[in-house]
């Protein structure tokens, strides 16, 4: 008597267990664009991409800052020494402890120049007590100077390649980035026909199924009343146990492709997703020129190449200005103010005699010209050299085959999508002729002008007429995305990628 309440309340309990958790899960009505955007965001790969244009554009703003001047304070807070020193005389060798305490501050002002040289202005103090003689050394000094490569002028400059080689990673990183949004386009877009396609074929499925059902129905009532043999009778309900068969494959390949696209879009795989699409198309004529053109402007293929050719040229400037003569030119003018006293005097006492020894002494000018000449390297310069110009010739050659390669692929594309777009609109013509074929011989069969044979043939001929047009559908749209990531503009919309 116990057991009913007990399996009642299981089943209770059970179905409000299943009820929340079909309320718990989150219902998703997606198009094509709402797709592609939810992809964009949970996308692992554009994440990484958007990380790698994170770094590219903070070295460029590095890079940028190197023309900028820069201020630094170093500091010696302080830098205690014991040591011994030699000395020899006629009485011979003897050795004596030293001990020492310094200290010292000196801010510099560094402003960078656009020929790779700079100019400094360094002012700054200094404290230096030696315990053994209990006596303090103090300085003052203040110094302006100008530091300039020569090779500058003719061959290497290295703040402005450095800040055009920045300046291309950086482009080169944008590049990478709108490349993998366009290939995640394509491949949003192929998963999501992909999905309509599986949601169309289980309708003409169900379709297929009820006009099978309905068939096996009128064979039957004919066999019952003495009008077709038992072995067509039987033939119909094997076809139609075929026509379940085939639904229920449906089902499970639409099951498994759903899955399949929550997990790209990043969704959890117990959420519903529901495909909003009419299967409706637009006829795109595609002009090739323009779609030549486009590519050959945007493609990122090129604009790497072109990158790297400008990078080899630049590996020959350094290249050889490392054989040519360097050297440095150099100016500086400095003031220094020294005071040295007991270990008894005040610090501030021993500064302000350093400043008053500044005033008093002239400034101290210094000119100087660093020449290295090159004399020898057995050829080692010129085989580099050598080597960065095969190394430009090779991206230049690349260059012209990714050009010759791109123009052939996007015009055998656009003969591809164009030949898609005449047998997608013949299709069309072909499904309306199929539907009204079987209607006819839907008629005829319920007649008995016709046997179970042949409206299974003009059943299967409906069929493949709606699998061959949603085949080709989807091929026309898919083209006209592959046209999109490969010229950065979508001819459907009239309008480059970045506009739409």
């Amino acid at each position: 008597m116990m057991k009913k309440p007990i399996i009642q309340m299981f089943f209770i309990l059970s179905g409000l267990w299943l009820c929340f958790q079909i309320q718990a899960q989150d219902v998703y009505r997606l198009d094509l664009n709402s797709s592609i955007g939810i992809a964009k965001k949970q996308s692992n790969r554009m994440q990484i991409l958007q990380q790698q244009l994170h770094i590219s554009e903070y070295q460029l703003k590095a890079a940028t800052s190197n023309f900028k001047t820069h201020v630094n304070m170093d500091m010696v807070l302080p830098r205690y020494t014991e040591d011994i020193i030699q000395w020899e005389d006629s009485l011979g060798l003897s050795f004596y402890p030293v001990r020492k305490n310094q200290m010292n501050a000196y801010l510099t002002i560094n402003q960078p120049l656009p020929t790779d040289g700079y100019l400094y202005l360094t002012s700054g103090l200094q404290n230096m007590v030696d315990y053994n003689y209990e006596d303090r050394l103090t300085q003052i000094s203040s110094s302006i100077g100008l530091r300039q490569p020569i090779e500058a002028f003719y061959g290497y400059n290295n703040i402005k390649l450095s800040y055009k080689q920045a300046e291309l990673n950086y482009e080169s990183s944008q590049r990478q980035l709108e490349r993998a949004e366009l290939d995640l386009v394509y491949e949003v877009s192929s998963l999501y026909y992909n999905l309509l396609s599986y949601e169309q074929r289980l309708e003409i499925a169900k379709m297929s199924y009820d006009r099978q059902n309905e068939a096996y129905t009128i064979a039957s009532n004919k066999y019952k009343a003495g009008l077709i043999r038992e072995v067509e009778a039987l033939q119909m309900e094997v076809d139609l146990s075929e026509a379940a068969n085939t639904l229920d494959i449906a089902r499970v390949n639409l099951s498994s492709q759903k899955r399949l696209f929550k997990e790209l879009l990043g969704l959890n795989l117990n959420d519903s997703v529901i495909i909003e699409s009419s299967m409706v198309y637009e006829q795109v004529l595609v002009d090739v020129e323009k779609a030549v053109k486009l590519a050959l402007e945007n493609r990122n293929e090129l604009k790497e190449h072109e990158i790297r050719i400008e990078l080899s040229e630049m590996e020959i400037k350094r290249r050889k200005a490392a054989g040519r003569i360097q050297g440095d030119i150099l100016f500086n003018y400095n003031l220094i103010g020294t005071n040295k006293s007991v270990l008894a005097i005040p610090l501030d006492n021993s500064f302000q005699d350093s400043w008053y020894n500044l005033q008093d002494r002239p400034g101290n000018f210094n000119a100087a010209l660093t020449i290295s000449i090159p004399l020898i390297d057995w050829g080692e310069n010129k085989a580099r050299v050598n080597a960065a110009r095969a190394s430009l010739e090779q991206n230049r050659l690349q260059l012209k085959g990714e050009k010759i390669s791109i123009e052939r692929e996007i015009r055998t594309l656009i003969e591809r999508l164009q030949s898609s777009l005449h047998r997608l609109q013949l299709l069309e013509k072909n499904v309306i002729v199929a539907e009204k074929s079987f209607e006819i011989s839907r008629q005829r069969y319920s007649n008995g002008e016709i046997d179970s044979q042949s409206i299974a043939l003009e059943r299967e001929r409906l069929n493949n007429a709606y699998i061959s047009r949603l085949e080709s559908y989807i091929t026309y749209k898919l083209l006209l995305s592959d046209l999109m990531r490969k010229t950065f503009y979508d001819f459907e919309k009239d309008a480059p990628i970045g506009e739409i």
